[in-house]
């Protein structure tokens, strides 16, 4: 496989970079204490086509590849996670759903707005009594006529206060179990759509999460996406498998923003007459760092790679998020260690990365539930060296 960045990829991540460093890095603290959405900045990234770089060009998309997506997230990310998973799951989420799933007629509907963030998308599967096991979920779906009537409840919902579009799974035949859910796109003025309470997170405050009820919510029953029964397989679990790849690009940002800031610290700040950079254990966590982000972001493209080739890629995404997500984790530690006292302040932003870190271990597959995913499909299908 060559991993080697096209001319195109090269430009966007480049253009993310200094988009990031003008419009993020300058505001992220005072987003972080101050619990806010910067909403008007997303709405910037979708008018410069950040948001619809993958997205079909017959709807206002670019037409890349899943890496150019990929790209972005991990540039945002770096800068700031909040507005990187905010986008993440606009994108590989709700709007990613609509995508690859919907009509052409809900597509022409709904993507143009999404891909350019005049909407935000979000995707409502968890709920209070499931997380990893997402299939059992109790938000139904009756069918009246030519509506469906959804009352239940839905936890931790990235975009869940702000979105306009939301992709909502909901069981439509419990004797069926997986087999038993489907997806319904619901706008936000539809009554019978409520928030929660506000949810306080230990990390990710600038991101908005959000509790979404629905009481007796009606939806056309031509807002179904695909047929009846196909909400959990094959849609849920294949929107999983892709927005895997790009929490590991959100990740790896994560991780890369902590190494970056220590490499600079660890220059500049000086013990017992010289760098710190220069005494070996500060040396080893550096290089700890760089290993593991590098061996992340090879994960993450080997992934994407398969994905585009229409490859299976369920097994390499798990991996990629498990690898990445693991690492931002022992990164941002090992950045707080390295800035010693100033990095259990707010004075620098590594702090800000080890609490923003820890959700990736858990959102869209905890690390133990891709062991379990990595382990059956070992046993299931082999081993091949890459």
């Amino acid at each position: 496989m060559n991993f080697d960045l096209t001319d195109e990829q090269r430009q966007i991540r480049e253009t993310v970079a200094a988009f990031a460093e003008h419009e993020l890095k300058p505001h992220s603290t005072a987003w972080d204490k101050d619990e806010y959405f910067p909403r008007e900045v997303v709405e910037k990234l979708g008018a410069l086509g950040f948001l619809g770089v993958a997205f079909p060009e017959q709807y206002g998309g670019g037409g890349a590849d899943t890496l150019s997506q990929v790209l972005v997230v991990e540039g945002l990310s770096r800068y700031d996670a909040s507005v990187g998973l905010a986008c993440a799951a606009h994108m590989s989420l709700g709007s990613g759903h609509i995508a690859k799933f919907a009509s052409d007629r809900q597509k022409a509907k709904y993507l143009p707005d999404l891909i350019k963030a005049k909407k935000l998308a979000a995707w409502c599967l968890t709920e209070p009594g499931s997380g990893s096991d997402a299939a059992a979920l109790r938000t139904a779906a009756t069918r009246e006529g030519d509506n469906y009537v959804i009352n239940g409840n839905k936890l931790f919902i990235t975009n869940g206060n702000v979105a306009e579009v939301l992709v909502v799974m909901a069981r439509t035949d419990p004797a069926k179990g997986h087999d038993g859910i489907s997806a319904f796109i619901v706008e936000r003025d539809t009554p019978g759509l409520t928030n929660g309470r506000k949810i306080e997170k230990l990390g990710m405050r600038a991101s908005d999460t959000a509790e979404v009820i629905f009481d007796n919510l009606k939806v056309p029953a031509e807002n179904l996406i695909g047929q009846a029964g196909q909400g959990f397989r094959p849609q849920t679990v294949s929107i999983l498998e892709s927005g895997r790849i790009g929490i590991a690009g959100f990740a790896a940002g994560i991780a890369r923003g902590a190494m970056e800031d220590s490499v600079a610290y660890a220059r500049e700040r000086k013990q017992f007459g010289k760098p710190i950079a220069d005494f070996q254990a500060i040396q080893w966590m550096l290089a700890d760092m760089a290993t593991r982000i590098d061996a992340s972001w090879v994960l993450t493209c080997r992934a994407a790679q398969l994905r585009d080739q229409g490859k299976p890629f369920g097994r390499e995404a798990a991996m990629a998020k498990l690898f990445a997500s693991e690492t931002a984790m022992a990164a941002t530690v090992k950045a707080v260690q390295i800035h010693g006292g100033y990095g259990y302040v707010t004075d620098f932003p590594v702090e800000r990365y080890m609490r923003d870190a820890k959700i990736s271990e858990i959102g869209e597959g905890t690390s133990e539930i891709l062991r379990m995913i990595i382990a059956k499909s070992l046993l299931h299908d082999g081993y091949t060296p890459a």
